[in-house]
């Protein structure tokens, strides 16, 4: 599911027009975004954790010529599913 799909989905469920739908999803995106930068944790109880993580330098390789090179470390998001959410995925 892209944005625009996600957005007529929300529309259709809240009965909302698209474009405030876009400015839901997008004021969403912002909020997560703006507290991912400042480190925090997001938590949304029974559906998932998004947290911060480094990733180390390490060597890698280009994948066109194969000559090693070091992969600078960067900053991350990871995803952790919560109880619930995994509970729903795997009722099937």
């Amino acid at each position: 599911m892209n944005k625009a799909e996600f957005r007529n989905k929300l529309a259709s469920r809240l009965e909302l027009t698209q474009d405030s739908s876009s400015k839901i999803i997008e004021t969403c995106l912002d909020i997560l975004s703006s507290s991912l930068e400042k480190g925090d944790t997001i938590t949304f109880q029974g559906f998932g954790v998004f947290t911060l993580w480094q990733q180390t330098q390490r060597e890698g390789r280009n994948p066109r010529t194969g000559e090693q090179c070091i992969i600078a470390p960067r900053t991350s998001v990871k995803f952790k599913p919560g109880k619930f959410l995994l509970q729903k995925l795997n009722e099937s």
